[in-house]
């Protein structure tokens, strides 16, 4: 390969690697693991004959598409011995790695609460719901992708659509109402007041948290607003050591890195719909923070 002909086909990667990078996260909700899905579609791009490649935007998504999904089918089994739930690997956006987000839909599909959801779709359903939803993919380009009929991946898209239908519900406030909703939330935990705190959630809120183990932590999801608002006021009320709170963007919505005095942290990010706090969830893996910093 000549100089030229190598420094070309470094650009071609560089100039679509926010678009593969959004993908490959929004298929597998795991930084870590999208980057080794962009790390192995690379490797095929410099061994395929690129004179033959008419788009290499198109052949890029095809192999990390293809990836992700086998990826997805791969660790099925080891999720199943995970300690506790399991949450998406949240990721810092202020400066996204993802490319500009000035659109709603496309911060909504980086979501954490959305890619929670997304975990219940089988790979083909999820792959064709992402590139359908994030990237406004016509059937017919899905369909090159995934090697199915354009009629067989708009039957994946409406079936997963229905899955998750209930829970998108759930999740319908925009950055400044979540905002609000979590600053307000935090101080009344903070308080310990829990006339507050049932104020902003709603009856049927549920708290997740993802320690893998790791950490102490709820190992099974707190249902109903009596449950989470003494869970919170448990953990940030008036008679707990004081913890560090800084506010993050993170997947593209307002959250927060709670730092505890034990050294220990959580990312806490949120879904809110109707004026209420439908979801909270907490990250406290520590293997899935160290991306974002102290």
């Amino acid at each position: 390969m000549t100089t030229g002909g190598a420094t070309q086909a470094a650009g071609v990667l560089d100039a679509h690697r926010p678009m593969l990078l959004g993908l490959a996260y929004r298929m597998l909700g795991s930084l870590p693991d999208a980057e080794d899905v962009l790390q192995e579609a690379y490797l095929r791009w410099w061994g395929v004959d690129r004179a033959a490649v008419a788009e290499p935007r198109r052949y890029l998504s095809r192999v990390v598409t293809r990836l992700a999904v086998d990826r997805l089918r791969a660790r099925q089994a080891t999720r199943e011995t995970y300690v506790g739930t399991w949450l998406p690997t949240p990721v810092a956006t202020a400066s996204s790695p993802f490319g500009p987000l000035e659109q709603a839909e496309l911060r909504d599909t980086l979501s954490v609460a959305l890619l929670h959801v997304l975990e219940r779709l089988t790979p083909p359903e999820r792959a064709v719901y992402v590139l359908r939803t994030a990237f406004e993919l016509p059937y017919p380009e899905i369909a090159e992708l995934l090697d199915r009929s354009a009629a067989d991946c708009r039957q994946l898209y409406h079936r997963g659509v229905r899955r998750i239908a209930g829970d998108t519900r759930r999740f319908t406030a925009g950055p400044a109402e979540q905002r609000r909703l979590l600053e307000a939330f935090l101080a009344a935990a903070r308080d310990g007041d829990l006339a507050r705190l049932a104020a902003l959630v709603s009856a049927d809120a549920t708290a997740w948290s993802d320690s893998g183990g790791r950490v102490r932590a709820a190992r099974n999801p707190v249902r109903g607003a009596d449950r989470v608002t003494r869970f919170f006021a448990g953990i940030h009320g008036p008679h707990r050591p004081p913890l560090r709170a800084v506010e993050v963007q993170l997947n593209g919505a307002p959250g927060y890195v709670v730092r505890r005095p034990d050294g220990n942290r959580y990312a806490l990010t949120v879904a809110a719909a109707d004026g209420r706090l439908t979801g909270l969830y907490l990250v406290s893996n520590p293997e899935k923070l160290t991306r974002l910093g102290g």
